[in-house]
């Protein structure tokens, strides 16, 4: 009679370490808690071979979104600079990528990669260069003047990308514009029973280097150093004899290429852009960044991770809510941790 709870016993036992092992998770590193949960728990009502292919599509989707949040969660963490204008350098990179995707309309459509690298690295480019310097007029005229006010930076960014989302409709016109995506991106690797499209692949490629160097030159860098600590007292820094504000300027150009580079992406991604592409993208920029922690990059990174999977989880299991999942979530986050995944540390 003894036999049976003997059996049990043990099981308990594991049940119970595994419980306390999820609570500890959950305080000391609650981005490795979420992503975990968001993973696994819908692996119980998905095929683990859809729920393999729907994981590595939504990892791409999120490392995506992390290209183009990045330069905003850059710009906030070590600038204190509320950027709402940060879409609009996406959509500005959208439109270019397009532009040059078309003009080199021989190479992109190419069956090989290598040939149409010759119209995707002039595309990417002419993104970065261009919202790069966009971005130095933005920092100076705009957000220079109102360094020291988050509701005065709310205001004259949202007016700024107004302004450029017209620009954009100036030369584009306002009728969607299709976008080129190179052949060699097109289509899909087959494995087994799963199908993971290639350009997926590049987005999770692409998306991991920028993260690693982002976070090379923060924490390994003389600059990165320097950024940091004009943040906690410029007035220091400035003593030593280095010009922060020459610092922040690069950081904010960094910035705007970023989200200008996540544009071309997307507009590959999606093979259709309009001129509120980037007012669009906003919404998920800004939850991404919200979940994260407000400036923490680490933050952003996994939050935007989380929210590519359970959007391409959720439009599986119950498509209706697909498009509601990322706000469903950040409300559910702030709820569990009003400060986000990552707060005060913010990089």
């Amino acid at each position: 009679m003894t036999a049976p709870n003997q059996d049990i016993q043990p099981k308990r036992n594991l049940a119970a370490r595994l419980l306390q092992g999820l609570q500890r998770l959950q305080q000391r590193q609650p981005h490795y808690f979420l992503l975990l949960l968001i993973t696994l728990v819908p692996l119980l009502f998905i095929r683990p071979d859809i729920w393999l292919m729907l994981t590595i599509s939504g990892a791409a989707m999120g490392l995506l979104i992390f290209i183009m949040a990045s330069g905003m969660t850059l710009t906030f963490g070590l600038m204190s600079v509320l950027n709402l204008g940060h879409g609009a350098f996406i959509a500005v990179g959208a439109y270019l990528g397009a532009a040059v995707l078309a003009f080199f309309g021989g190479k992109a459509a190419a069956a090989s990669l290598v040939a149409n690298l010759g119209a995707i690295v002039p595309a990417l480019l002419a993104a970065l260069l261009v919202a790069g310097a966009l971005g130095l007029v933005f920092e100076r005229l705009i957000i220079r003047p109102v360094y020291d006010s988050h509701p005065k930076q709310i205001l004259v960014t949202v007016g700024g990308a107004i302004i450029i989302e017209q620009l954009i409709q100036v030369i584009w016109g306002a009728s969607p514009l299709p976008v080129i995506r190179p052949q060699g991106l097109a289509g899909a690797i087959v494995i087994g029973d799963m199908t993971i499209e290639r350009f997926r692949l590049l987005a999770v490629v692409l998306g991991l280097a920028i993260y690693w160097v982002m976070l090379r030159v923060i924490h390994h860098t003389k600059v990165g150093i320097l950024i940091r600590a004009g943040v906690e007292s410029t007035e220091m820094v400035e003593v030593l004899g280095y010009r922060i504000r020459l610092l922040f300027m690069a950081v904010f150009v960094v910035g705007s290429a970023l989200a200008a580079f996540g544009g071309v992406l997307w507009g590959m991604y999606q093979e259709l852009i309009t001129a509120q592409i980037g007012a669009q993208l906003m919404v998920l920029v800004i939850v991404v960044i919200i979940i994260g922690g407000l400036g923490s990059v680490t933050g952003c990174f996994f939050a935007s991770i989380c929210v590519g999977l359970l959007n391409l989880y959720v439009g599986y299991l119950i498509p209706p809510l697909a498009g509601v999942a990322a706000v469903g979530l950040l409300v559910a986050v702030l709820m569990w941790r009003p400060q986000g995944l990552i707060p005060v540390i913010r990089v």
